[in-house]
């Protein structure tokens, strides 16, 4: 199913190798629209890797979380390989859940590290690290989601439209200058940054690695 996604026309892959704290956003582009931007913004400032899928406007295919498999993506697995952690940027939409952001996955500790951070950056939005709070389907809790894959685990945040710039909340205002992104980007770099494992680079020390993957196919 994955294989099958990647191989559309228009489908690119985004990996950008830093720390060994990574930001995912595979249901990027025009499908959870916004997260990919979220993330690769959060991992640039916070000196963090960067796996992302991003699909075409034309395009809309969720594949589930557990389906997406590092065996059909060497840029996934290399980005898995690569880190300690993770955080994956999801986004979701139900009444009347408009400044309700979700934290799950399997690493808790750092589940509530980002909500900390975030707290002081969104302190109007409500912040869910209860899972029995959490509606099921978007825990973030089975093994094969690649935000649990890590040595470490890691934490699934699923953003409400309105805190990445959508809805009619933000009429006749540029999305991309709106302060609610602004300052969640800014919350969860500070994450990033001040996780223990963010101080750990790659084990030759070199540059950072960055791909790009060409519309429409994958390695």
């Amino acid at each position: 199913m994955f294989a099958r996604l990647l191989s559309h026309p228009g489908v690119r892959e985004e990996l950008e190798l830093r720390s060994r704290v990574g930001f995912l956003a595979f249901h990027g582009g025009s499908l959870e629209r916004g997260t990919d931007e979220v993330a690769a913004e959060a991992a640039r400032l916070a000196g963090a890797s960067y796996y992302g899928v991003l699909q075409p406007p034309e395009f809309r295919w969720h594949i589930p979380s557990s389906r997406v498999d590092p065996a059909h993506s060497e840029r996934l697995a290399a980005f898995l390989d690569h880190v300690e952690v993770a955080i994956a940027i999801h986004g979701y939409g139900r009444m009347p859940l408009f400044t309700t952001i979700l934290l799950g996955g399997r690493n808790r500790a750092l589940a509530g590290h980002v909500a900390a951070a975030l707290a002081g950056a969104l302190g109007h939005y409500e912040l869910v690290t209860d899972l029995d709070a959490v509606p099921a389907d978007l825990r973030g809790l089975h093994p094969d989601n690649p935000v649990n894959r890590p040595a470490g685990a890691g934490a699934q945040i699923e953003l409400p439209p309105r805190v990445r710039g959508f809805g009619p909340f933000w009429q006749g205002v540029h999305r991309q200058g709106n302060p609610h992104t602004l300052a969640l980007v800014e919350g969860l770099a500070r994450a990033a940054a001040t996780w223990p494992t963010a101080r750990l680079t790659s084990p030759a020390d070199g540059p950072v690695r960055v791909h790009r993957a060409p519309a429409g196919g994958h390695l």
